[in-house]
């Protein structure tokens, strides 16, 4: 993992986070969310739905960007997300978000980023 300062960033400079997703961090993520579906904390009830078994919560997936950029640019504020989710994230999946600089702005002091997070698969 690398840490920038904004006066070091160049344009492609990046930063990934992984991690695997497991039972815990879905049913802990529920416990502080509310989101109880039994999607994500019934594999019985999970186990009868087209995706086979427990998925992990959008949200909970999505918010790994955050870590992938915090880590890399400590004092950033991440003002806005779009997402389009392609595929669940089944429990054991390992999922890495991406985060690259893809602009400067100079006058706010930011850089615009693109982000991607990508599956990797079962352990």
């Amino acid at each position: 993992m690398s840490s920038y300062v904004y006066s070091e960033l160049q344009i492609g400079d990046s930063n990934s986070f992984e991690k695997t997703i497991t039972s815990a961090d879905v049913l802990l993520f529920a416990a502080v969310s509310g989101d109880c579906n039994p999607m994500h904390t019934n594999e019985e009830y999970a186990k009868k739905s087209s995706f086979g078994g427990r998925i992990a919560h959008g949200a909970l997936v999505s918010g790994l960007i955050s870590t992938a950029l915090t880590n890399a640019f400590p004092t950033s504020i991440y003002i806005s997300q779009s997402v389009n989710f392609l595929a669940p994230v089944h429990i054991g999946d390992t999922v890495r978000a991406v985060v690259p600089a893809k602009r400067s702005l100079e006058r706010a002091g930011c850089a615009c980023r693109q982000t991607a997070l990508i599956r990797m698969g079962s352990k």
